[in-house]
């Protein structure tokens, strides 16, 4: 997987920015705010359809435009793709491959691999389930994209189910039909649930390959499925439909009185543990940065075993977040895999770094180097 070129116009504060890329190194450097990240930004965008930095595509555009355009050709299995994103003046978006504007999101799934790490990316240790559960889905969307249509649909769903649950105070009646969007939010959740155990269970494995060896053997990381109802870590797809449909009748005067669904995959969380102990109660931040490192490069490997193909990585000034250890272990980690890296300074990397790397400077949005 290769990303050969980008093109962003009225895109954060870059108003017209073409790049041509190394199919190795890439340093983006520059100081603070001139707009190194919002390459890397784009780049996700068009793997994943969405900002990992906000849900507001608006604030994706240019200050005083009202519409910006990305666009990237890729290389992936030995074709050559165009994929452009764009945002329209009627608040609108499009998406296009090869010129051919998609009718669904999730059909951008899977032509354009991307793992990125980032500061932010302690959050899924820090943080709440949320950012979790949005490291699973996306990393899992992109290699599956039934995945995605199966969130949407239980996005769908939860909305349904939620509205009658609000209305049942004012309409007793309408609790006689709460069986039937049980019924088809249990099918769907049931789906997500076992993509979620099988991302967990190998994810676990890889992460404790490399964590291993970055921590000379000293500490054993896992990454744990934890389902917001009772079931059985090997049931079925209809034992699962079971028990979710009990465990939603079992709450549901506290839904009605809540007003929304109180179980289910949107509830779900992932336990990081090291050494059989919470990460996130027990960890130092040395421990939660060398897990969540493990973790990313276990999404590469990942990536690669269920696709053959190796996903981009996009390093967005996290160097000067690690030890010189953990900086050798991750270069080390990504022979294989085209990187592109934001920093303040390229020094370093001129030193270290010879073959097949281009560097860009960036300021005020514009590349000058």
């Amino acid at each position: 997987m290769i990303v050969k070129s980008l093109k962003l116009e009225n895109f954060r504060n870059h108003s017209d920015t073409g790049i041509l890329f190394s199919d190795r190194f890439n340093i983006i450097y520059g100081d603070n705010g001139q707009g190194k990240t919002n390459i890397l930004e784009a780049i996700y965008l068009c793997a994943s359809g969405r900002s990992h930095r906000t849900s507001k595509e608006t604030e994706l555009i240019k200050f005083g435009c009202n519409s910006f355009k990305v666009e990237t050709f890729v290389e992936n299995s030995g074709l050559d793709k165009n994929i452009s994103i764009s945002y329209l003046s009627d608040h609108k978006k499009q998406i296009k491959i090869n010129d051919i504007p998609l009718q669904k999101i999730g059909a951008l799934m899977g032509n354009l691999y991307a793992v990125i790490f980032s500061p932010e990316d302690l959050l899924i240790v820090k943080q709440g389930p949320q950012e979790r559960r949005r490291f699973v889905d996306i990393t899992l969307s992109q290699i599956k994209p039934s995945y995605f249509y199966d969130l949407q649909l239980m996005a769908r769903i939860l909305k349904q189910r939620n509205t009658l649950l609000k209305s049942i105070d004012s309409n007793s009646s309408l609790l006689e039909t709460i069986d039937i969007w049980n019924t088809k939010l249990a099918e769907v959740a049931a789906s997500i649930i076992i993509s979620r155990r099988n991302f967990a269970r190998s994810l676990s494995k890889l992460a404790q390959n490399q964590h291993k060896y970055l921590t000379v053997e000293k500490e054993i990381i896992s990454f744990n499925y934890d389902c917001s109802f009772p079931v059985e870590e090997d049931s079925n797809k209809s034992i699962i439909i079971e028990k979710y449909i009990s465990a939603l009748e079992k709450s549901l005067s506290k839904d009605v009185a809540l007003g929304y669904t109180t179980v289910g995959p949107h509830r779900d969380d992932f336990d990081i543990l090291i050494n059989q102990k919470s990460l996130k109660t027990y960890g130092s931040q040395g421990q939660q940065r060398s897990a969540v490192l493990s973790l990313k490069i276990a999404e590469i490997e990942l990536i690669y075993n269920e696709t053959g193909e190796y996903p981009v990585l996009l390093l967005d000034d996290v160097m000067s977040e690690l030890d010189d250890n953990r900086q050798k272990y991750l270069m080390d980690s990504i022979t294989k895999v085209q990187t592109f890296i934001t920093c303040t300074s390229d020094s370093n990397f001129r030193r270290t770094l010879v073959d097949r790397c281009n560097y860009y400077k960036v300021i005020d949005g514009k590349i000058v180097i």
